[in-house]
């Protein structure tokens, strides 16, 4: 039973680890689409075409 209490501790750690990274993350890829957008745009504005 003990061993049991052990390795739902560790997975819980483990999923709230990786939670805690893809949330992190998905601050980044909004980042990265606004720079993507705004590339695409001074593109446009530019004259060279897509």
């Amino acid at each position: 039973m003990r061993s049991l209490l052990y390795l739902v501790a560790v997975i819980l750690v483990i999923g709230w680890a990786l939670g805690f990274f893809v949330y992190s993350a998905g601050g980044l890829i909004h980042i990265l689409l606004v720079i993507a957008v705004i590339a695409i745009l001074f593109r446009l504005i530019g004259g060279r075409g897509v």
